[in-house]
């Protein structure tokens, strides 16, 4: 691995072309395998994005708060901004943005030679705040509209718990998995493109997409009813697995 030195070095002398071509060489192992848009649209999204952030000499830690501030400025659009396809739109793209620039500071870490434990805690608690914040903010636009009926504004409930618990459950068992020196699914990566677009669904990028349809409220709640739907699914089958890891984890340490 290069040091922050030679990184400098190396940055100041090559093109953005070279800056590009290096990230793509040192993509996470996990890139197999992930939701489709994550892979096939973030994921190059945001390397254009660190490309950037890394020649104008921005920090992981910079790139975080600025996908912060696009994600938040869109979450408060929903909370308060008029229900409209305009709305909408502009939802999705900071979302969108939001979501690239979040997958920007790793990789802009991993050109400055690494990553820090405080920049990996304020990207996961950052992220935590987004996934609780937006869905109920998409309770609060939702409540604001006439046409719906109570049993609508179930579905951001059920969602912000389905999200939190997917994520912490994530967080959880790559925690127990390094506890006990084992690999994390991270770490491992694996999967196929089958598969990465059966996760589609599960995407966050799937969801920023959705708000598309926000002015037009019985097409984004029936969207929205459907994430959550997959996502309830994925939720249930990986807790099954993550929980046979853990049972197969002990047994070996019992050995």
């Amino acid at each position: 691995m290069s040091t922050h030195a030679e990184v400098g070095e190396s940055g100041a002398s090559e093109s953005f072309a070279q800056t590009l071509a290096r990230l793509r060489s040192a993509q996470k192992g996990r890139a197999a395998g992930a939701p489709a848009y994550s892979l096939y649209v973030n994921r190059p999204v945001g390397r254009f994005f660190a490309a950037v952030a890394y020649r104008l000499g921005a920090t992981p830690n910079q790139v975080t708060l600025v996908s912060a501030l696009f994600t938040f400025t869109g979450i408060a659009l929903i909370a308060a901004a008029p229900v409209t396809l305009l709305s909408g739109l502009a939802i999705w793209l900071l979302l969108a943005v939001g979501y690239a620039l979040d997958s920007a500071d790793g990789q802009v870490a991993r050109l400055r030679g690494g990553g820090s434990l405080a920049g990996e805690w304020l990207d996961h608690f950052i992220d935590a705040l987004k996934i609780s914040s937006l869905h109920l903010a998409v309770l609060v636009g939702l409540a604001r509209v006439d046409i719906l009926s109570i049993g609508m504004l179930a579905f951001p409930l059920i969602f912000a718990v389905v999200a939190n618990t997917t994520f912490f459950g994530m967080i959880l068992n790559d925690l127990l998995k390094g506890k006990a020196s084992v690999a994390s699914s991270t770490a491992v990566g694996g999967g196929g493109s089958m598969r990465s677009f059966l996760l589609l669904p599960t995407d966050f990028g799937i969801l920023c997409a959705a708000f598309v349809f926000w002015g037009w409220t019985s097409g984004f709640i029936l969207l929205y009813g459907a994430l959550a739907v997959c996502c309830l699914v994925f939720l249930i089958a990986a807790a099954i697995k993550w929980f046979r890891d853990m049972r197969r984890i002990d047994g070996e340490r019992t050995r």
